[in-house]
């Protein structure tokens, strides 16, 4: 690479709400894996979800509606619970246009099967989070970034 030139990372969301540990344990697993080689975006939809992916060291992070409608846009891959699709899902917290952007947006989305609303998915296995974040971070996500 020459001097100036600016080393272009894939952008990964993690996109959160209600504690954020869902979207910190993903945090924590890629930058285990990753380090710095994929630049890694904390979307929360409130502060608390935000500060705690923050925590678990993403390298940038915002809050709210806006923040994740325009940048899920840009996203090469988005990672989060499947309620982020959902809109008014995680007691109100997702609202339709986040719900809207995420499944509009042209990344990859990785989406773990795990939510509160009363909706039954079938088929779906019961694996524990710290086994689906193993598997999103050892397995699912490496075709999206095979040029890290």
């Amino acid at each position: 690479m020459k001097e100036g030139e600016k080393l272009l990372r894939k952008k990964v969301c993690v996109i959160d709400g209600q504690g954020g540990g869902i979207g910190s344990a993903l945090i924590k697993g890629l930058k285990d894996v990753y380090g710095e080689s994929v630049e890694i975006l904390a979307l929360g939809t409130n502060a608390i979800a935000t500060a705690q992916m923050m925590k678990a060291r993403a390298n940038r992070g915002a809050t709210g509606e806006n923040a994740v409608v325009r940048t899920s846009a840009d996203a090469d891959v988005i990672l989060g619970p499947v309620s982020i699709t959902w809109a008014n899902a995680m007691m109100g917290e997702v609202t339709p246009a986040m719900a809207e952007a995420v499944t509009s947006s042209r990344a990859a989305k990785i989406l773990l099967p795990l939510f509160q609303e009363k909706i039954t998915m079938v088929g779906l296995s019961g694996e524990p989070l710290p086994h689906l974040v193993d598997s999103i971070v050892q397995d699912r996500i490496k075709e999206y970034l095979k040029d890290v």
